[in-house]
């Protein structure tokens, strides 16, 4: 089935409302194997939106109208819809009760002649109610494509396609005979032009399952998607290409999880409390984030007890116990000094490891360094190591952000190390 979304609103197109009930509709068919091909946004136009059917009609057999359904004289999409299809508009009874319901405690004054064209539907259309608003969408099929129409409002539109158009559409399983499966890899310390080019003979012949590349910032992810009819023969062809990308130039080394709402801090976090490992940090660039990223997580006290924010080198040297005069011999951008707030945080707080994290955020040099550059020390009671990273190119956010990626990337590497790290 090859689906097209058509976006009704002059607001979409002057940029005063983000379109995103097409995202979300895009997202809900994937899950049924409707491939989406066309989306479109016309304005409250009736000539535009006529010829925007005229093109929908011929290359989608599933064309998808949003927004237009209100009572004012530019919602026009279920008027427009019924010109082009050569038919009427009729009273849904259920809606016009709806309506009814609404207004019985409202003051006569308040229901007026356009709030009736709510409750109209194009002849021959099979209701869709609206659980959350008046306005009553449909579902019409006219030789072989079939129309739907919703409201604009996402909180209508939402119920509305998950209580009544989604279930119509499973039902008709000779239009929807498998849905989309997929999985997402996320890797960390590959770019994305690096892991494309690996990738490129698997991509460059892909069929089915599909391998699509995403870059975040400071890490990447693979979206792999098949049509299957059961999570069982999907899982058995996902496996297969996971298997043949992970055997690529040891692309399993970078793959720290799966799922699309996944991270690498919740990884490192679940590792820690599978450990039953305690953490502190002593963070100065980034000033309390991968702390603050700790405390997004619930049960976050069983392993994260608290840390320091040492801004400046007094601070650093104060709250942490090294001695000033050593702090300013090495600089605060050293591997020393990484070195030396990670080891003081862990004695000072009793944990089991400490991370620490030292540098340039940026846009201006610091002792000589240019931005970008970030020593990230890591102390357990065995060692206390220092690793500096280079984050070139970035925005003062994206330097913090990716310094604390590589912490909980070395956090998570010493949890699985053989070494006696930890």
């Amino acid at each position: 089935m090859k689906a097209e979304i058509i976006a009704v609103g002059t607001e979409i197109l002057l940029g005063q409302i983000v379109n995103t009930n097409a995202q979300f509709l895009s997202e809900k068919f994937a899950q049924l194997g409707i491939d989406v091909y066309f989306q479109t946004a016309v304005g409250d136009n009736e000539e535009r939106l006529l010829s925007v059917l005229e093109i929908a009609k011929k290359r989608s057999n599933l064309v998808v109208l949003c927004g237009g359904l209100g009572p004012t004289e530019d919602d026009l999409t279920k008027q427009t819809l019924a010109k082009f299809l050569g038919r009427g508009l009729v009273f849904d009874e259920a809606a016009q009760a709806r309506l009814d319901d609404f207004f019985a405690s409202r003051p006569v004054s308040a229901r007026t002649p356009n709030n009736e064209r709510q409750a109209q539907i194009v002849e021959g259309s099979r209701p869709l109610p609206n659980a959350t608003g008046l306005a009553v969408g449909g579902i019409l099929e006219v030789q072989d494509v079939t129309y739907v129409v919703l409201p604009g409002p996402p909180s209508e539109l939402k119920p509305m396609v998950n209580q009544e158009l989604l279930p119509y559409l499973s039902e008709t399983s000779d239009k929807v005979p498998k849905q989309l499966y997929s999985r997402v890899l996320r890797f960390f310390g590959i770019g994305e032009s690096r892991l494309v080019t690996l990738l490129h003979d698997l991509i460059d012949k892909q069929t089915d399952p599909t391998i699509a590349p995403y870059a975040k910032t400071g890490e990447v992810t693979i979206r792999l998607s098949t049509k299957a009819s059961s999570q069982k023969e999907a899982d058995a062809k996902l496996d297969q290409i996971e298997k043949e990308i992970l055997a690529i130039d040891h692309l399993s080394d970078y793959l720290y999880g799966y799922g699309e709402d996944n991270s690498l801090a919740q990884v490192t976090f679940n590792l820690l409390k599978e450990k039953g490992k305690t953490i502190t940090a002593a963070e100065s660039l980034t000033a309390g984030l991968f702390q603050a990223k700790l405390a997004d997580f619930s049960g976050a006290s069983n392993i994260f007890e608290g840390g320091f924010v040492t801004y400046s080198i007094e601070e650093k040297a104060k709250m942490l116990n090294i001695p000033l005069e050593e702090l300013k011999q090495h600089g605060v951008v050293s591997d020393f000094t990484a070195k030396k707030m990670a080891e003081q945080s862990r004695l000072l707080t009793g944990a089991d490891l400490a991370i620490s994290l030292t540098g340039v955020a940026g846009p201006d040099e610091l002792e000589n360094q240019p931005a970008g550059t970030v020593f990230i020390g890591l102390s357990s009671p065995q060692k206390t190591l220092s690793y500096k990273v280079l984050i070139g190119g970035r925005s003062r956010s994206d330097v913090r952000h990716i310094a604390v990626l590589h912490a909980f990337y070395l956090v998570r590497q010493a949890l699985l190390s053989n070494e006696n790290l930890v």
